[in-house]
């Protein structure tokens, strides 16, 4: 029996996350204090305060909901929970990746929150407004929604974004080819193909530039190999080498987040608890439709903090 600490990725802000862990926890508090410092903004404000489509904003989503996570885990650990001791793998979805970084101690909170800005900007402008899409999938098998972007590619770049599991793949790419693609997926019997009100195509070849830019910020971090390892959106599969993530963290911004393959691997290397760390229920939910046989928790509020460190201090 063993656990692994999932961390949530965007589309999980929910504006007020995480005053509650601050108003009752000096040591998430200082979390909060130290990402303003290092953004140099009060971003904890407009977690806090909104609005809604200020917070929702690419590059303040992602420092914020790591901000969160980071928050989570500080509490954690002041209650004698150690990740070392007590937590076997770490995973995060997208952004959620570096929260599981900065948790298992590959970078510091100061440079994971300047990281995601980077990124958070570098998605946003790697695309012009518009000339992107990103659609939902549900209820087609992953070959099959590969084989539809095949088709759908005629037009322009298209392919798998995130297979989420639970039947739900989202897709990416230019507007008109993925547009085909969902009406292709429709024919081929999806349940439905949403499209998704996103302001840029992540994960998809068209954020080429926004990966060079990390690329950059990446070769002059500091990093440390993770306390614990990590299972990586890119390969589904665990890593340990510092310099190794950092690769991959430059092909997750075009590549797929492999999220029911990292589920399924966790179910077959005798993980029974996901711990969903920060804001939000989404990976909790997604567990339970990949895999029935392990138990999804989420830990977000002060009530959540309680019944973690009870559990896992036995």
């Amino acid at each position: 029996m063993s656990i692994a600490f999932t961390f949530p990725g965007q589309g999980s802000q929910v504006v007020g996350m995480g005053k509650a862990l601050a108003d009752n926890f000096a040591e998430a508090k200082a979390v909060f204090d130290e990402v303003d410092d290092a953004l140099g903004e009060k971003l904890s404000s407009i977690i806090w305060e909104g609005p809604e489509e200020t917070l929702t904003l690419t590059a303040n989503a992602q420092p914020a909901l790591m901000a969160v996570s980071i928050a989570v885990i500080r509490v954690l650990e002041a209650r004698g929970v150690s990740i070392k001791d007590k937590v076997a793998y770490v995973a995060g979805h997208s952004l959620g990746e570096y929260s599981a970084l900065c948790a298992a101690g590959t970078f510091s909170l100061a440079d994971t929150a300047r990281l995601l800005r980077i990124r958070g900007n570098a998605m946003q402008q790697a695309v012009p407004a518009g000339a992107g899409a990103m659609a939902a999938i549900i209820g087609l098998e992953h070959e099959v929604v590969a084989a539809v972007c095949a088709d759908a590619a005629l037009e322009g770049p298209v392919q798998i974004a995130n297979d989420n599991g639970g039947g739900q793949i989202v897709i990416s790419g230019s507007k008109a080819p993925v547009e085909a693609a969902a009406a292709l997926a429709t024919e081929k019997g999806a349940k439905r193909a949403i499209m998704l009100p996103v302001s840029a195509p992540f994960h998809s070849a068209l954020m080429a530039p926004a990966a060079e830019a990390m690329r950059a910020a990446l070769a002059n971090v500091s990093k440390q190999d993770p306390i614990v390892p990590l299972i990586a959106n890119v390969r589904a599969l665990p890593v340990t080498s510092a310099n190794e993530i950092a690769a991959l963290l430059v092909e997750q911004v075009t590549g797929q987040v492999r999220w029911r393959e990292t589920v399924e691997w966790f179910g077959a290397n005798g993980v029974t608890t996901l711990y969903e760390i920060g804001a939000g229920k989404v990976l909790t939910g997604l567990a339970r439709r990949i895999n029935k046989d392990i138990s999804g928790i989420a830990v977000g509020t002060p009530e959540d903090i309680e019944a973690a460190v009870a559990a896992l201090n036995v």
